[in-house]
């Protein structure tokens, strides 16, 4: 049986990278708290 995620970096960062984030407010503010929290990781990708 195939598997059912067959990974695409590039399809990955268009829908969950740190540019994508930035263009809206609440990706911005999720940023925002991520960043206060002290995480490594702020977006995937």
């Amino acid at each position: 049986m195939k598997r059912t995620y067959q990974p695409k970096k590039r399809k990955r960062a268009k829908t969950h990278g740190f540019l994508v984030k930035m263009k809206t407010a609440g990706g911005r503010k999720m940023i925002k708290r991520r960043r206060t929290k002290g995480r490594a990781k702020l977006s995937t990708v």
